[in-house]
This record gives C-alpha cells, structure tokens and sequence, in this order.
C-alpha cells in the first residue's frame, strides 16, 4: 500500500507538529541532503511553458529513493480563485520502483521553500541580522517571515506589496506572533529595504521586472531572490548581482530560470552545497552583498517528501491507497478484472 497525504492531513500534521517545530526539523532534513549532493542524480526541471504560465516536473533520486514534484506557476490564477502554485508528488524505492507516498505538495512547497531560504540566510548572512524586508506578500511571504524568524531569530519584519489586501492579509496571520515587530511599508526603497540586514524579493508576475535597484542596496545585505524562477521572468538588477556574491542551488538550471539569467554565462557563482561541505567560503566580510538566487530544486522537493513520510507514518497520519496493483500472481495482471464489472459488462453485450 501506499501512504497518501492530502491537503487536510497536512494541515493536520502541522497543526501536530507546529510551525516552527516542522521548520526547524525539515531545515535539517534539506542540509542533510545538500551535505550529500553527490549522492543525487540532478537535473534542471522539465517545463512546459505558455504564454500566461508553466507546469513542471521536478525529479531526483539517491541511491535508495525517487522522488518527483509535479508543480505550476500560473500568475494570473488569483483573478479566477485558483491558486498561483499547485503540486503533488511521489516518494518511491529505487531498488523496486515501488511508491512508498502520494502527497499534496502546495503547503509543502512553501514550507521547504522558506527552511531553504533560512538554511541560506543561517550561513550567509551577517550573525547579528535583525530585520528583514519581505517584498511581494502572497502565499511564500507568511513561511518565509515565520522562518527567518523561529531559525535566525529576526525580530522586525518589514513588508510590502502594491496589493494593499495581501498586506493586511500577511498582518493579520503574523499577529500570532507576538515577538514578531511587522512594519507595513508604503513603498520598497525608504520604508521597506533602507536597513535591513535581509531582503526576500517573493514576487510573482511573469516577467523582466526589476523589483530591487542598486540605490536600494546597501553594504552587508543578504538578498534572498526567490520570486525569479523562470526564464525571463526576474526581480534584481543586474549591478547588484554583478557587485555581489552569487549563491545558487543547481547552475545549470539557475542560468536558465534565475536572476542570473541576466548575466553572461561565465560570471562566476558558487553552488550552496559547496558552502556546507567547505569546498566554498560563504560571506568573505561584513560589508560584502550576498545573494541567494533560488529558482527552487528537486532535492528541496525530495527532502520534504523524506520528512513527510518519516513523520505521517510516526504520528499515524494519511490513509493507505491501492496507488498501485496487489497480485497473487505479479505476471497476472488480468486478474484484477477478471471478476469485476468490465468482465460482467462483456459477457452481457456477447
């Protein structure tokens, strides 16, 4: 049998677990990974684009697991009462092929895109940051405050969007967190970014858009770009990446899909994994910008598949599916059939 895992048994789990409790937990679960890059077979996702959106699979495997995420990335889905980003997965044996989890990935998708984003920001940037600006406040803005909040102890959140009822929206949910000072900012450059040790640019429109310029910048920054992830869609000028030091997930699929795509194809980056395992240096100085251009990878994807099959089956959560067929006879396929409906139904038309 398979373990399947819909949207309310996520809720569950979490509402079991805790918010920052689950962070904290699957944090180490995409280190742990990360530690181990080698181990993985890696790929740039494969996409299928349109004009007004992209639906992607993104797969890896180690030597005892597989897993995948089917995901899309549709901007104007919000005007129809859908959401922006929708997906599920799979969690298998290498060794027999067999799916072990069948799992909503929506929820999932925010939670490990804001451990990796803190995962970074634990390494990169300054020790003693303290406020963090977060531009675009749709579905990742309450995940990636609550992250960067519980895992590097920010205590000043500043916000912004040109959507004013996303930013009542993000307040309202932040309330909860009483050690938690959120700043609502009128505009990106004075109120929002003048300051702040951290910027998470989480902004959604397809398209070349410039969401932070060099004047906004200021030295000892750590820029936590995660709204560019696709090509030619994009969020920070390119002085500022050309001024900063470059982090990414996987190159060959950042080149296409993140803000470096702006760049030329030998400007240097460093891959985060060299960092963890000491191949790299992260932050060289106090006053040096630092820039996490993350488009989102499969690792990310197969480490939350990993804790969420570690943690349903502790806590008991989700239900046993027939995924797959269960066979006396493994070469007896037709057997299913055999006394069922589709049988019955031939032999009355014969």
């Amino acid at each position: 049998m398979t373990r399947f895992i819909d949207t309310n048994t996520m809720a569950t789990l979490v509402d079991r677990v805790g918010i920052e409790e689950l962070l904290s937990d699957l944090c180490q679960f995409i280190e742990d990974d990360f530690k181990r890059w080698d181990q993985f077979d890696k790929s740039a996702r494969l996409a299928c684009h349109s004009d007004i959106g992209v639906i992607e699979l993104m797969p890896t495997a180690d030597n005892q697991q597989y897993g995948f995420k089917y995901v899309n990335g549709h901007p104007a889905n919000t005007q129809k009462g859908l959401s922006t980003v929708m997906a599920f997965g799979a969690l298998a044996e290498v060794a027999t092929g067999y799916p072990l989890l069948l799992s909503e990935l929506t929820i999932s998708t925010a939670f490990r895109t804001a451990a990796t984003s803190a995962m970074v920001a634990r390494a990169l940037a300054r020790p003693e940051s303290k406020s963090m600006a977060i531009i675009g406040c749709g579905c990742q803005s309450e995940f990636q405050a609550i992250a960067f909040h519980a895992l590097l102890g920010i205590t000043e959140m500043r916000v912004y969007d040109i959507d004013s009822s996303a930013v009542r929206k993000i307040a309202a949910n932040l309330a909860l967190f009483p050690n938690l000072r959120l700043i609502t900012a009128p505009s990106i450059s004075a109120e929002a970014v003048k300051g702040a040790d951290i910027v998470s640019t989480v902004t959604a429109d397809k398209s070349c858009a410039t969401i932070l310029t060099p004047d906004m910048v200021e030295p000892g920054m750590h820029i936590n770009a995660i709204g560019g992830d696709c090509p030619g869609k994009t969020e920070i000028h390119p002085d500022i990446l050309r001024n900063g030091k470059i982090f990414v997930e996987y190159e060959p699929q950042t080149r296409i899909e993140g803000d470096i795509q702006q760049l030329d194809a030998d400007h240097p980056i460093t891959e985060f994994w060299q960092v963890l395992t000491g191949s790299a240096s992260g932050r060289d100085s106090a006053e040096q910008i630092t820039v996490f251009d993350s488009v989102g990878f499969a690792m990310e994807d197969f480490s939350m598949l990993r804790y969420l099959n570690k943690t349903a089956l502790a806590l008991n959560l989700g239900e046993d599916i027939s995924l797959v067929p269960t066979m006396d006879d493994p070469k007896n396929l037709y057997s299913m059939l055999a006394n069922g409906r589709a049988v019955s139904s031939l032999r009355r038309v014969a």
